[in-house]
């Protein structure tokens, strides 16, 4: 787990390309903004999501996260309810509630997640691999790490079995 690290931070610049892209619970990530580059202020991870890929239901304990849906749609779930968020869409997720999201539509979508506190991004940094996974991840090995950034997963999504 990374503490706040409230060091003097420089400015610095995360280009759109592919050179530091890499595969998170199997879909293509790109880590933007560390915990070390911002002080321990925000971590901004992007994800490309394939049409189906759904997130386990979670909660973060640490960090507050706030989704951006650049491209796609996303279904987001939280306690009873659930909706649908498409391009320009925000939606703000507070720690210590429950929550999850699923791509849906028709095309992949691209996100961008925001965490404050920075940390989070050191959790995906763990489970990412250079290259396309040959399986599903682990979840054992997922839940394992989770709990080491104060993640709980709590299953899968309401109303899906794996």
């Amino acid at each position: 787990m990374t503490a706040i690290t409230n060091l003097p931070v420089e400015l610095f610049f995360s280009p759109p390309d592919d050179d530091n892209r890499v595969w998170f619970l199997g879909v293509e990530t790109w880590i933007r903004s560390t915990a070390e580059q911002t002080g321990g202020t925000l971590g901004l991870v992007e994800n490309l999501l394939p049409v189906g890929f759904a997130s386990p239901y979670h909660v973060h304990h640490n960090e507050d996260e706030a989704c951006y849906v650049v491209k796609g749609m996303l279904r987001f779930f939280s306690g009873d309810d659930s909706w649908v968020a498409g391009e320009g869409s925000y939606v703000f997720l507070p720690r210590d509630i429950p929550h999850g999201f699923q791509a849906v539509g028709n095309e992949p979508a691209r996100i961008l997640l925001f965490v404050t506190p920075a940390g989070f991004e050191h959790f995906v940094a763990e489970l990412s691999e250079p290259a396309p996974p040959a399986g599903p991840p682990d979840i054992a090995h997922v839940v394992q790490v989770a709990a080491g950034y104060n993640i709980e997963i709590l299953g899968p999504l309401p109303g899906q079995t794996s």
